[in-house]
């Protein structure tokens, strides 16, 4: 098979979460080779980590969110009957179509009535309603030439093993790496960091009542939200004193020198964790960090090592986690000079390299 002159890439929802992130990534690398014509197609209306990519070339697909699951199930129905219209007019066979997350079904099936080569890269494990899942994964079966897999754990989450695949990590960018080198850290940890999107099976309401828990420790929650998004779900409660929320940033870098402890409390029987990169974010600070028990997050930290497992659910268990780490200066110094080390598994070059072979 002839190697592509363009590359179609497809990604849903263009904002500051971990999938659009990494893809971004790649897209940056590819579009520095100058090897392919990079034809990015996402939605517009959105300052995302896939907005103004030097190098590439925009198709912008319509999509809006709605936080009724009946409507955007809907709204999703029409993006992606769009996208693969759109598609249809612009792909020739030679195109290779490289679909991120499992969402653009649209983009896929265009690719495979094309006869072009399909890639998906796979972000999630878990997708509802379950007959969504089941028409998604039918799709990947029919259009996907390869999967690249965020962990072991998707790999095994979706038993697609009609169609090759393999794992490959999520990685930090290089002048990331540079940022965290110059961290200062503070004499005690007194600071708990957590970033993630504005959901409740995030454990959101678990961080504010840990932070409840502890009023000598100080808290920060970064959330993938607007302000008025943030203050219709937070609504006049009162939240503890040691406790400050942000809306979404552009630059995470001064929360993590800030911090001691970074966290991630999705809730397992809401949410399941595929890798947890605002962990290795934090890993790259030094910060120790406290996860979830199930997940392909397991596979980033080592328990005891670079951080500790605990389970937002349960109160006690996750108060003695904190505990553990801030309290025992020795062994936080040993996990924080650990998670440091850790970081490179998870490298920029390895990560484009490994993707980019397939193409």
């Amino acid at each position: 098979m002839k190697p592509p002159q363009r590359i179609f890439v497809c990604h849903l929802l263009n904002d500051r979460s971990g999938s659009p992130k990494v893809l971004s990534q790649l897209v940056r690398s590819w579009a520095l080779k100058g090897r392919w014509e990079i034809h990015l197609c996402t939605n517009s209306g959105t300052n995302g980590f896939l907005s103004g990519i030097p190098g590439v070339i925009y198709h912008h697909a319509w999509y809006q969110f709605r936080s009724n699951p009946w409507l955007r199930l809907v709204f999703y129905t029409i993006s992606q009957s769009m996208l693969m219209l759109m598609l249809l007019l612009k792909l020739q066979k030679n195109d290779l179509v490289y679909v991120n997350t499992v969402l653009p079904f649209g983009a896929a099936l265009a690719g495979k009535i094309k006869g072009c080569r399909v890639i998906y890269h796979v972000h999630e494990s878990t997708i509802q309603p379950r007959l969504l899942k089941w028409f998604l994964q039918r799709v990947i079966r029919l259009t996907a030439a390869e999967i690249v897999y965020v962990s072991r754990y998707v790999q095994a989450a979706h038993c697609l093993t009609q169609v090759p695949g393999r794992v490959v990590y999520n990685a930090l960018e290089s002048s990331f790496l540079q940022a965290a080198s110059g961290k200062n850290r503070s004499e005690e940890p007194t600071r708990v960091l957590m970033v993630c999107s504005l959901k409740k099976y995030k454990g959101v309401w678990e961080f504010v009542q840990l932070a409840g828990d502890h009023p000598g420790y100080q808290f920060r929650l970064v959330l993938n939200a607007t302000e008025a998004e943030m203050a219709a779900f937070f609504g006049s409660r009162q939240l503890p004193a040691n406790l400050i929320l942000f809306s979404a940033q552009k630059n995470i870098h001064p929360f993590y020198q800030w911090a001691d402890v970074v966290v991630n409390l999705s809730l397992p029987d809401g949410w399941v964790e595929t890798f947890g990169l605002t962990i290795i974010e934090g890993m790259a600070y030094g910060l120790p960090a406290i996860v979830p028990p199930v997940g392909g997050i397991l596979e980033v930290i080592e328990e005891g090592v670079t951080g500790l497992v605990a389970d937002a659910r349960n109160r006690q268990q996750l108060n003695e986690a904190i505990g553990q780490i801030m309290q025992n200066k020795h062994q936080y110094e040993r996990m924080s000079q650990a998670a440091k080390a850790r970081t490179a598994l998870f490298e920029e070059a390895t990560m484009c390299r490994d993707i980019s072979s397939l193409l």
